[in-house]
């Protein structure tokens, strides 16, 4: 990106630094020139000390969450609409006038200024589908600027350990863009990519009118063809380019997707997924072999290759360069194997559809599975407990074994009066063949029941958002296990 005078003229301060819509922000603006420091909850409690060192290696000031870090008028201060008024840098901010952006602000201000923008949206698989975007623009010599949710394994490096955002310089910004708050309104997008559209955060007609706007406001709309409610959208795109993995021989009521697979080609492994692309436009077959599984992530690579045609990328090179992605931390993410063949994978699966993809990708190869699920919270719980308790109940057998413990709660005054315990109730009556499913209220008790009963062959699944610490929770499940 090249500099933004406006931007870096004057200095910032980012309440709750180490969140993952906050993090790759403060990075964006720190690699162009600008002064950023921060404060985090997590760093006073104590809680991925790694993450904070790190930002203070790069040149960040970073303070105590008591409103000491709020020091001039001057200083802009960025904060999700989530933040109370009663944490002490609002407190202070108040008092000094300073300016204060939301998070998606910032975000759609630097998005917006770029000249070759792409946004992905869709309930599920935003993360994985800007990072598959952003290699291919990277491999293919774009020099983009990217801004992720989670961190990008390909862009991983010593002094590089939390990269989920790059600077680049060459005019592409890729960036994922969250329905949940209604901030996808902000973005002015060249190319508009929509996943899928689902229950999470909010209803579905809310989810249809800002997705439809969503589309309409973008010059070419990538959309999936396998999702009916995103394919009912289509209308609102001036312009559309289509991806999916379902063929007419299967579903003889429906177009087939400009972007596709040959039926019959798709080999699933373990680790690995890999099919025959075909671009239909052009008839012409492209093999692909991806070192993430699941056929979710299939259908992401279609998405990610639709969309980097739809910004210039040749098909060919854009399924080159996923041969090399490397997949995304806490995205199936496979912490290892125990000397007695029990597998840890740290996954981000905390809504339904996301659940769904990561079960369906386990039970597609043999060996019990050991779901252990943290919600991310006491609302969206209420707003999708029946449908994620569908899921399990759906999906795993009577001999997989489900453990939740309470939902993420870093303080505040949400309704806790229902937790965890009404889904492991609906998981029993969601099925006669329900996997066994109990209620253990801590997390580590939860990790020395799963780690007395898991058997060789066995693969336990660490699912959850919001909360850094469950992948050093799944990663002491790994050395536990004897």
């Amino acid at each position: 990106m090249t500099e933004n005078s406006t931007l870096t003229s004057h200095p910032w301060f980012f309440c709750g630094i180490g969140g993952s819509g906050m993090l790759p922000l403060a990075l964006i603006l720190r690699g162009l020139g600008a002064d950023v420091a921060g404060s985090d909850r997590g760093r006073d409690q104590g809680r991925t000390p790694e993450k904070f060192s790190w930002l203070e290696s790069l040149g960040f000031t970073l303070f105590p969450q008591d409103g000491s870090g709020i020091t001039g008028a001057e200083q802009v201060l960025v904060a999700s609409a989530a933040v109370e008024d009663t944490v002490p840098e609002m407190v202070r901010a108040k008092e000094l006038g300073c300016p204060r952006m939301s998070r998606a602000q910032l975000l759609s201000e630097l998005f917006n200024a770029a000249p070759q923008r792409i946004a992905v949206g869709g309930t599920s698989g935003k993360s994985t589908v800007t990072g598959m975007i952003g290699w291919i623009m990277t491999a293919t010599g774009r020099d983009p600027t990217i801004m992720n949710g989670a961190v990008m394994k390909n862009f991983r490096a010593p002094d590089a350990p939390f990269a989920s955002a790059r600077v680049g310089s060459g005019g592409f910004f890729v960036s994922e863009v969250d329905e949940s708050d209604g901030s996808i309104a902000l973005y002015n997008p060249v190319v508009a990519v929509l996943n899928n559209v689902s229950l999470d955060h909010k209803s579905l007609e809310e989810l249809r009118a800002l997705f439809g706007d969503f589309l309409a406001r973008a010059q070419i709309a990538v959309i999936n063809l396998d999702d009916g409610e995103s394919a009912g959208l289509m209308h609102r795109a001036q312009k559309a380019i289509t991806f999916g993995l379902r063929t007419y021989e299967e579903h003889d009521d429906q177009d087939e997707a400009d972007i596709g697979v040959t039926p019959g080609s798709i080999v699933e492994g373990p680790t690995s997924i890999a099919a025959q692309i075909v671009d239909r436009r052009k008839g012409r077959d492209y093999a692909l072999t991806l070192k993430v599984p699941g056929r979710h992530n299939l259908a992401n690579a279609l998405a990610a290759i639709a969309a980097a045609d739809a910004a210039g990328v040749q098909v060919a090179q854009a399924v080159a360069a996923l041969s090399s992605f490397e997949g995304l931390a806490r995205r199936f993410d496979i912490v290892g194997t125990s000397p007695s063949g029990i597998t840890v994978i740290d996954d981000f699966g905390h809504n339904p559809d996301k659940v769904s993809a990561t079960l369906k990708t386990l039970k597609s190869h043999p060996g019990r599975v050991i779901a252990f699920f943290q919600p991310h919270g006491y609302g969206p719980l209420r707003q999708m407990g029946a449908e994620l308790a569908q899921v399990f109940a759906d999906l795993l057998d009577p001999e997989d074994q489900v453990f939740l413990c309470d939902p993420v709660y870093f303080g505040g005054t949400v309704d806790r009066s229902e937790g965890s315990e009404r889904i492991i109730r609906l998981i029993a009556e969601g099925s006669t063949s329900a996997p066994y499913a109990q209620y253990v209220p801590t997390r580590d008790t939860c990790g020395e029941a799963m780690s007395a009963l898991a058997q060789p062959g066995d693969r336990i699944v660490v699912m959850g958002a919001r909360d850094d610490t469950l992948s050093l929770f799944a990663a002491d499940l790994l050395k536990g296990l004897k």
